[in-house]
């Protein structure tokens, strides 16, 4: 299935490597004016020479996650230049120490807490009006499967998703009355530099790369969807 994006402003975070990366170009591919951050510039500065190669357009924003009062700066920086966001992926993400509860650092659950579920609601709060502006906003929470069941030693990860999730329903609950769709989506067990951290036995070769997974965030940004508050899986969406 092919989308048209043209003339949309979409941004993604976490997009210097990985999912948030191969979002990134996806979207371009389909048109949209792409919002780009992350905390390493010079990656973000090689992901827009791919855009413009492309054909698409690009603008890079160095954030990092922990530095809250730059989020709703950002906001304001869109706002005069857009005055709208037309789609929103929350991809920035940490994994944290795999390890038992017991056994954490104050330090890592501090850190994965505060990237993976405070920081998100400080982009929720700054993007909401931006995302109400547009004629179909669209936004993804990108969770993941750990967030479902027990998933022992992956503490503050897990229940950060958890955490996400829930979020992300609250989110969808107060603005079903509106034009703005909002889902979750776990993009399945994918072949990122993350994912190599949490399992380094792991052959990259048995799993789909991050361009594979890549089309269902299109699906879900596209302004035809009207899905509301729904979790999905990429891998079933696209059956990889």
């Amino acid at each position: 299935m092919t989308h048209d994006l043209h003339n949309k402003i979409i941004l993604v975070t976490g997009a210097s490597r990985g999912i948030g990366r191969a979002v990134a170009l996806a979207a371009a591919r389909a048109g949209a004016d792409l919002i780009i951050t992350g905390r390493t510039i010079g990656a973000l500065e090689e992901l827009d020479d791919e855009i413009i190669a492309i054909g698409g357009k690009a603008t890079i924003i160095e954030l990092d996650m922990h530095d809250y009062e730059a989020i709703p700066r950002l906001a304001a920086a869109i706002h005069g230049r857009w005055g709208r966001l037309d789609g929103f992926v929350a991809n920035a993400a940490t994994l944290g120490t795999l390890t038992p509860l017991s056994h954490l650092d104050d330090s890592v659950w501090n850190d994965t807490i505060a990237v993976n579920l405070t920081a998100q609601w400080h982009l929720i709060k700054a993007m909401e009006p931006l995302l109400l502006a547009a004629s179909a906003g669209r936004a993804i929470l990108v969770s993941s499967g750990v967030a479902d069941g027990i998933k022992p030693f992956w503490g503050p990860y897990a229940i950060s998703k958890a955490g996400l999730e829930a979020m992300g329903r609250v989110w969808a609950g107060e603005t079903e009355q509106t034009n703005l769709r909002i889902n979750i989506l776990n993009p399945g067990g994918t072949a990122t530099g993350m994912r190599a951290s949490a399992f380094p036995g792991e052959n990259p070769d048995t799993l789909p790369r991050p361009a594979d997974v890549a089309p269902a965030f299109l699906t879900l940004l596209d302004p035809a969807c009207i899905d509301h508050g729904q979790r999905f899986d990429a891998r079933q969406m696209l059956n990889l």
